[in-house]
């Protein structure tokens, strides 16, 4: 029995982000002979799981994003000494790698998610010190995975170290139909355009809300966090009372959420920073045109084969001109998240590093 301790997540059963989906759905495919054992927040979880999903889950009493995800991760790296491999999801508690790796005879995974320290939102000293503990996860780690070509070329080109490209899945977003949601949402009764995404500088979200607020015949929909941050407040403020933006708050039911999506005229997805985002390839997996930032993360995801934008004047005359292309779009998008975005070939390959 190979025992797996997963660390870095909010937890499972998932209501957070990209990384609490892919163990979601890791679990699905576990294979005889693996025992996962995640760590989760306990201060997210009213109820508290003694297993999910087959997998035994371990609760801490800390938070596990922002500052406070450094000793939470360091917290249950510590309480996986007697495991046989670590599964590291993201680079904030890896500054003590070294000294766990002391004390570890297994093997460590580490995932380095999106070079977290090279975000607008990070103060210098939080990137410095983002940018040692991908160091050290780069140093300290036997296999380390990327989940785009951008960020594995970056791994290679920094550390001169290979390695292992496994992207996210996105296959388990699904196309609904919901009578009370399309009684909810009156926008849905015509197109609109529709973005899923935190509200932060490196989205871009400021462009694409002055695209379409000098655009009025589409309507846009933004789902997102807008009171976490003064940038998010203040473009709230400025733009909620176009007629034709609908900016909405957060959403972690999945069915509304693929609901927004799925009836969407197309997706407009603005980050620039990190890898394969996840809400880029379940729109994909939907079936949606894609008009994406056009950066090398996104055109790895995409293949160079969605529209890409990064100027307001580039997006609204992808909206004005090249509509006409979406059906096409769509169906590139579609071909590309089946091919390489299914969760039962993205476990595959994590079920393949572990039982190495």
């Amino acid at each position: 029995m190979i025992r797996v301790s997963i660390i870095g997540t909010v937890g499972v059963p998932s209501c957070y982000g990209g990384f609490e989906s892919l163990v979601d759905n890791l679990l699905d495919y576990t294979p005889d002979g693996v025992q996962y054992t995640v760590f989760c927040s306990g201060l997210q979880y009213e109820q508290r799981l003694e297993t999910y999903k087959g997998a035994r889950l371990v609760y801490l009493d800390r938070e596990a994003n922002g500052v406070s995800s450094i000793l939470y991760d360091y917290e249950s790296m510590r309480r996986s000494l007697d495991c046989d491999v670590m599964l590291i999801l993201g680079v904030s508690g890896c500054l003590f790698l070294p000294r766990i790796r002391r004390r570890f005879k297994g093997r460590i995974i580490t995932n380095i998610d999106g070079l977290e320290w090279k975000r607008d939102k990070w103060k210098w000293y939080a990137k410095a010190l983002l940018r040692w503990s991908e160091r050290q996860a780069v140093r300290y780690s036997d296999t380390v995975i990327g989940d785009n070509k951008g960020i594995t070329d970056y791994i290679k080109t920094a550390y001169g170290t290979d390695a292992v490209l496994i992207p996210y899945g996105g296959d388990h977003a699904e196309r609904t139909e919901d009578d009370a949601l399309l009684a909810l949402y009156p926008f849905a009764h015509t197109k609109y355009a529709a973005t899923v995404c935190r509200i932060e500088p490196e989205n871009n979200i400021h462009i694409i809300l002055e695209a379409f607020a000098a655009y009025e015949n589409f309507p846009l929909v933004i789902v997102g966090n807008w009171e976490n941050s003064a940038y998010g407040r203040a473009l709230k403020e400025t733009y909620s009372q176009c007629a034709n933006i609908n900016l909405l708050d957060p959403i972690y039911d999945l069915h509304r959420i693929n609901w927004l999506r799925s009836h969407a005229a197309v997706y407009v997805h603005g980050h620039s920073a990190g890898g394969t985002n996840p809400s880029l390839v379940e729109a994909m997996c939907l079936g949606l045109p894609v008009l994406a930032f056009d950066c090398v993360y996104n055109r790895a995801t995409t293949e160079n084969r969605c529209l890409y934008w990064k100027t307001t004047a580039k997006l609204a005359a992808l909206l004005t001109e090249q509509e006409s292309v979406f059906p096409q779009i769509a169906r590139d998008m579609q071909d590309v998240g089946t091919r390489l975005y299914r969760w039962e070939h993205i476990a595959g390959q994590y079920n393949a590093l572990l039982q190495q």
